[in-house]
């Protein structure tokens, strides 16, 4: 997965007119959060920072710090990392459901939206803290 450009042409083509206002919503929060601007990396992942991630096979690869995808089924965030609290936050963060480290919300409405900056900023610095970052 390597980082492009394109990211508001890539929210902009999202069918689901939910999923895209959701989408460019979850962006400004990362971005917000972040500090950072928003990339484009692979088909469909928009994600803020990046850092090398190492495997316990011991190979390495680059990803972004927080990222997120407005998919067809669901809005997907990639910020379920096993930072502190993650489930006490993901309790009360209101209808939702988790698949190894993703958050899949139907739309924003459904959710507590200071939970889920929460969350995001503590899945970021998470791997801020604990991953060799590189931005």
């Amino acid at each position: 997965m390597k980082p492009t450009n394109n990211v508001m042409e890539f929210i902009k083509s999202v069918q689901n007119e939910t999923r895209q206002k959701d989408g460019l919503v979850v962006m400004e929060m990362m971005n917000k959060i972040t500090n950072l601007e928003p990339v484009k990396w692979g088909p469909s992942i928009i994600g803020f920072g990046e850092y090398v991630h190492k495997y316990e096979s011991g190979r390495e690869t680059n990803l972004p710090l927080t990222s997120f995808s407005p998919r067809k089924q669901h809005l997907v965030l990639y910020v379920l990392n096993g930072f502190e609290n993650q489930e006490a936050l993901l309790n009360d963060l209101g209808k939702h459901k988790t698949g190894n480290i993703c958050l899949y919300i139907n739309k924003l409405v459904d959710v507590n939206i200071e939970i889920l900056a929460k969350i995001i900023a503590s899945s970021y610095n998470k791997n801020k803290r604990y991953s060799s970052v590189q931005s």
